[in-house]
């Protein structure tokens, strides 16, 4: 979950098992009456969106064993990925009960600026949340953790916060995290005090992490021509979270000149 967009709206109510099993479901049927078909459509499947899904965890974990049974969906526990901002003790419950490909809504390279960007940061900072990250890795059914990571014009696509990233998972020993990049461009909305970073930012950003070796891909955006792309349509909901005003502050200060 991105907390820069969607943490805008606050907090409702956590979904049930059936509802989120529910969302599959009638995608599943919609895509096959679409595509006139009665062979199984849909392949993967990630939890992420409109809140933190292990702050659900009573009702993702059997949703999560319904798609994975063969009874169920049948799907591959590598197509299958619970994406978190990083709840520590869930993910190590997780690991457990059932392990899924994991994302990680990372945002940012060093904890001062995580801080601000992913306010859970401050419970759980990164290098516990790297550690953690290798724990699961011992029971993931991939051999690497994705980072999401969102591109913010002058927040957090400098070539030094490239640095900084290569050298956060390069660490030594726990810190060493075997992982993928997914580049996010930000998608603007009124109100935000963000801008999404241009696409030379992206690519330059993108081409250190490359070239240190880490494998890097930008997430492709699509419906932002309509204002319907991920985050956009809670722009215009009530702010409950102040992040309007927190998000400007941090922009002042992270477009200061760097020495």
């Amino acid at each position: 979950m991105p907390l820069l967009l969607d943490g805008h709206q606050g907090f409702s109510r956590n979904l049930t098992t059936g509802e989120i099993i529910a969302q599959l479901w009638y995608a599943e049927h919609f895509l096959r009456k679409r595509f006139n078909t009665d062979e199984r459509v849909i392949s993967n499947v990630v939890m992420m969106g409109m809140g933190e899904p292990l702050q659900n965890y009573s009702a993702l974990v059997p949703a999560l064993r319904t798609m994975l049974d063969d009874h169920g969906y049948g799907l591959s526990r590598r197509r299958v990925t619970v994406s978190t901002s990083g709840v520590v003790p869930f993910m190590d419950k997780l690991a457990l009960d059932c392990p899924v490909a994991l994302a990680v809504s990372l945002h940012a390279p060093n904890d001062a600026l995580r801080d601000n960007l992913v306010p859970l940061n401050r419970k759980y900072p990164l290098a516990e949340l790297l550690q953690t990250c290798n724990r699961y890795l011992e029971h993931a059914p991939r051999d690497f953790i994705t980072f999401e990571y969102c591109m913010l014009d002058g927040v957090n696509d400098q070539p030094e916060h490239a640095r900084q990233l290569i050298e956060l998972v390069r660490g030594q020993g726990a810190d060493n995290v075997s992982c993928k990049f997914n580049l996010i461009p930000f998608n603007p909305f009124p109100a935000s005090g963000l801008k999404r970073s241009s696409s030379a930012q992206v690519t330059m950003f993108a081409k250190i992490l490359s070239d240190a070796g880490i494998v890097t891909t930008v997430r492709k955006t699509r419906g932002d021509d309509i204002d319907a792309a991920c985050g956009q349509l809670a722009g215009d909901v009530r702010d409950r979270t102040k992040v309007e005003q927190r998000m400007a502050k941090l922009r002042t200060i992270e477009i200061r000149p760097v020495s």
